[in-house]
């Protein structure tokens, strides 16, 4: 070739001219994509320069410069949160709206009860009953203040709940005497002994005490779950991981190549590394599954709290009734035991009975009765529930492979030699390391100090820990707060030699008794401990009397 003036160029020149055009075109596809990604760089080199200054990526000819790759750095640090953030929204938003649909569901279902209960009363037994009000009043009070995670132990508040019943029902059954504070004080110890109310307090005991601790127990593992899931999200990068990640998502683009994606096992060994710690929490985050889901076969089942609740109105008036029915044989009892009490004036409760009565007892019928809460009910509660937890089951170890999926992070499976190893495209060749922190000595990618685990880990392993026992304390019946205190040998865990859940003797006896019914234990022959037998028309005229006798005194 000639220039104009005829003099000769030298070949080299020409190359050399060629040359720095294919490389500037290289790194102008390195511009193109530093600001698709939204990357601000002072200098983005036309032609490959030399890469002496780069910490992570090549230092032959490179595309970038020091500045490019420190931002490089810190974007990789973003992009992995924001990965992270992505796949465990779905985790963390199941989290966060199933414990707020049980809270509202839970809470709402006490509302509906103590509401139909007052209509039912009030109904029933008019002014008498609104006088008497504050003992139902305060029963749903410490019943609420329990779930809502108040320091109460349910037995003895039931207790005293019949306890405070016995005194307003004996002082108003015997208004012809004088019935002093201490004279009451005299009663409660006899409690036990005369058994009013019949069974009805040792069942509803019963009932309400396991369903209540399964629907408090499990509401809190749900806000566990939510703020374990929130925390762990959010990712603490090493030094280390951050530069594996530049090295795989960023130095690509520094050799003229940004096209090309990771390999899928550089991938997973990057990510391995990255998220050791996450890893480490899986085991025990699969044991907090577990129980979750023994809680929920409860919650389905004998601790149907909405099963407990909703006839709890009828139940407590069988309990009434079966005080009237025996209201001499129990103020005989009481007079041999705390003496004759002083007899009262001639008052106005001393009237006949058809002067008062002016209504009967009529529970509800299951049609009228309320069956849902928060517009669902318990059952859909935990069908769904149970199903996202089942879901959510090794979501820790398997975040690698999730983050490490073709068009995100990585080239995919299918193309092994067109991938980018570290170094250049093509395969990559050491073996995936196994989940978790101790597996991460030999990685080839990351540097992982395995004797350094990480502090809020660790935590929240704990915090999985400690309600998993909770949880497996209440499919037992238990209340780990309280379990010392049960008449009916609940124990206190320790003892039971049960490492694993395992059933009690009386949780063995609530396995075969299905959700309370209203016309339940109303068969079979009447003894001192059974309520009293009799067809509904005849319990209906019963306690229509019955309600005579106490409207009278109550009036």
């Amino acid at each position: 070739l000639l220039p104009c003036d005829g003099s000769r160029v030298n070949p080299l020149l020409i190359y050399s001219a060629i040359k720095a055009d294919v490389k500037a075109r290289n790194c102008s596809e390195v511009r193109e994509a530093c600001v698709a990604k939204g990357f601000s760089f002072t200098h983005v080199p036309l032609q490959e320069i030399s890469g002496e200054t780069l910490r992570v990526c090549p230092q032959g000819n490179t595309c970038c410069t020091q500045e490019m790759e420190d931002k490089f750095g810190q974007q990789s640090k973003q992009d992995l949160e924001n990965l992270v953030d992505e796949m465990s929204h779905l985790l963390r938003s199941t989290f966060v709206s199933r414990h707020k649909r049980f809270d509202e569901f839970f809470l709402e279902l006490l509302e509906n009860t103590e509401r139909s209960l007052n209509e039912m009363f009030v109904r029933t037994y008019g002014k008498p009953y609104m006088q008497n009000s504050e003992v139902f009043e305060n029963l749903f009070a410490e019943l609420k203040r329990y779930y809502t995670g108040g320091n109460v132990n349910l037995e003895e508040m039931l207790n005293d709940f019949w306890s405070r019943l016995l005194e307003r029902m004996f002082t108003l059954l015997n208004s012809q005497y004088v019935i002093t504070e201490d004279y009451l004080e005299c009663i409660s110890k006899y409690t036990d002994q005369l058994k009013p109310f019949g069974d009805v307090p040792k069942k509803l005991k019963s009932q309400v005490t396991r369903a209540f601790i399964a629907a408090r127990t499990f509401v809190q593992g749900l806000s566990v779950g939510r703020e374990v899931a929130q925390r762990v999200s959010k990712v603490s990068s090493t030094p280390a991981c951050i530069r594996a990640l530049t090295k795989m998502m960023y130095c690509p683009f520094c050799q003229g190549m940004p096209a090309v994606k990771a390999c899928k096992n550089y991938c997973l060994n990057v990510m391995k590394g990255c998220l050791a710690n996450q890893a480490d929490l899986d085991p025990e985050w699969n044991l907090y599954i577990d129980a979750m889901l023994l809680v929920a076969q409860r919650l389905e089942g004998p601790f149907n709290i909405e099963s407990v609740m909703e006839p709890i109105d009828v139940k407590i008036s069988e309990a009434i009734m079966n005080m009237q029915d025996n209201s001499a044989e129990v103020s005989y009892r009481v007079f041999q035991g705390c003496g004759q009490p002083k007899p009262a004036g001639m008052t106005r409760s001393t009237r006949g009975v058809s002067d008062v009565f002016n209504a009967r007892f009529r529970p509800y019928s299951p049609e009228e009765r309320p069956t849902t809460a928060a517009g669902t009910s318990l059952d859909r509660l935990v069908i769904d529930i149970k199903e996202k937890l089942k879901m959510s089951k090794k979501f820790w170890s398997n975040l690698p492979d999730v983050l490490c999926v073709e068009e995100r992070v990585t080239a995919g499976n299918t193309s092994d030699d067109d991938c980018w190893n570290g170094h250049t495209r093509g395969r990559y060749f050491p073996e995936v390391q196994k989940d978790g922190l101790t597996n991460q000595l030999n990685n080839p990618e990351v540097g992982v100090d395995i004797t350094r685990p990480d502090t809020l880990i660790r935590q929240q392993i704990m915090a999985l820990r400690v309600m998993t026992n909770k949880l497996r304390n209440a499919y037992n019946g238990n209340d780990i707060y309280f379990q010392d205190s049960s008449d009916e040998g609940s124990g206190s865990g320790s003892g039971s030699g049960c490492t694993d859940v395992c059933p009690t003797d009386a949780d063995a006896e609530d396995l075969t008794t299905e959700a309370p019914v209203v016309e339940a234990d109303r068969g079979g022959p009447v003894d001192g401990s059974e309520l009293p037998s009799a067809p509904p028309a005849a319990l209906l005229l019963t306690l229509a009397l019955s309600v005579l006798a106490l409207s009278r005194q109550w009036r």
